[in-house]
């Protein structure tokens, strides 16, 4: 991929702004917001003495789906199924309790039924299945569907492809350990095949566990912290920014809605900027994550601040001051992982590059829409990437031992 070829002009104006914010901000650096590789955010930095983690169980059962709270595993497979024609209600009643039995069993490392490589469920490694419900799925259960359950709107920056984009209904299987993550995802697949097919799938990673202090921010392969300002799980500021409340269907309530942008990444393009204009460009310190106005990467962001020229601190182009969100029950909860994969054959970049973006939110229209639209007006990030995949999902809420996900718009 090589933006400057065909994105907007307007990008390389944006590109300028870069270097133009620089001498305004000499002896001040950046990096980006932040999810975490190790524990829940906002967590202090300390020594992992957790030791082996193979035997890490995540609970499956409770009010919420597992993976909206927990810390996000090493790997993930993100998996859109389109359902087969004349699939309606009852059948997807018994396809979500096949699927919900085999998550229950595999998450505490037991092997699935029918399961012919039991050996390989005895290492959850903190294994977590969350389903999503697709427009489609939820027309064809009947279910009262959320105003924001549709495609996004249409963003200048998009560059949307079929094969990344859309779906009836998604699976996110995460774990510590690559190879629970693919028995996991067969199992699952194969207890689909007579409900729906494979629409796409996109696999991504993110630092290893174990290789960084607990409670570390991760990175993404432009080598900034990914998911700083995230709301820490447990917290009444969480629940509100992400959990569905009165306002959405009966059968969403205790659950929340995912939202998975798949953005290309101009490595190459990125190499040729220097460490001050990336910081500019996000906003915040490359080797810390603190913002160009802080020391620490927790520390508030403070878009006010002017350098020795006058100029603001923070550009008004910055990835940090666009994508900020005042009211913690507007922001979103950022779930991302990184992919790499070969690059095209007929392209001259060394490798497919990218960010799997995903966001957890209450209500997309009201939270995330506003805030890509921030970014889709003048985010200077948008000069190395491109989006290029988009998919949105209800997540339903979890559910109690003998009940199944699903169970609350379904009903069978």
């Amino acid at each position: 991929m090589t933006p400057a070829d065909n994105a907007p002009s307007r990008r390389r104006f944006l590109a300028a702004g870069a270097a133009a914010g620089a001498g305004a901000l000499v002896g001040t650096a950046a990096g980006v917001g932040a999810e975490r590789a190790g524990a829940i955010p906002g967590a202090p930095d300390r020594p992992d003495d957790a030791g082996v983690n193979g035997q890490r169980v995540v609970p499956f059962y409770g009010p919420h789906q597992a993976a909206v709270t927990a810390r996000p595993g090493a790997f993930a497979s993100f998996v859109a199924l389109d359902l087969l024609r004349g699939i309606g209600r009852d059948r997807l009643a018994a396809w979500m309790r096949l699927i919900t039995d085999d998550a229950a069993r595999l998450t505490q490392g037991r092997a699935a039924l029918a399961d012919v490589e039991p050996e390989l469920a005895a290492t959850p490694a903190g294994l977590t299945v969350t389903v999503g419900f697709g427009r489609g799925f939820v027309e064809r259960a009947r279910g009262e569907r959320p105003a924001w359950l549709q495609p996004l709107p249409p963003f200048s920056i998009d560059k949307l492809e079929d094969r990344w984009s859309g779906g009836d209904v998604l699976f996110i299987v995460s774990s510590d350990e690559p190879s629970t993550v693919a028995h996991a995802l067969r199992m699952l697949l194969k207890d689909s095949r007579a409900f729906a097919s494979v629409r796409w799938r996109q696999d991504g990673f993110r630092r290893a566990y174990g290789s960084d202090p607990s409670g570390r921010t991760m990175r993404n392969l432009f080598g900034q912290v990914d998911g700083s300002a995230n709301l820490r799980p447990g917290t009444p500021d969480f629940d509100a920014a992400v959990l569905a409340g009165d306002d959405a269907p009966a059968w969403l309530r205790g659950g929340t809605s995912f939202v998975l942008r798949r953005i290309a990444m101009d490595l190459d393009g990125w190499d040729e900027v220097d460490r001050v204009g990336r910081e500019n460009a996000v906003g915040r310190r490359l080797d810390t994550g603190a913002p160009l106005t802080g020391g620490r990467e927790r520390d508030p962001v403070d878009l006010d601040a002017k350098g020795p020229g006058g100029l603001p601190v923070i550009s008004s182009v910055a990835h940090a001051r666009r994508a900020r969100v005042e009211d913690p029950s507007l922001r979103i909860v950022r779930l991302a992982y990184n992919y790499e994969e070969p690059a095209p054959a007929a392209s001259e970049a060394l490798s497919s590059t990218g960010l799997l973006f995903g966001a957890w939110q209450a209500d997309v229209d009201r939270q995330y829409v506003p805030i890509q639209r921030a970014l889709d007006e003048a985010d200077l990030l948008n000069v190395w990437t491109t989006p290029i995949g988009s998919a949105v999902f209800a997540i339903p809420p979890g559910c109690r031992e003998g009940g199944y996900l699903g169970e609350s718009s379904l009903g069978v």
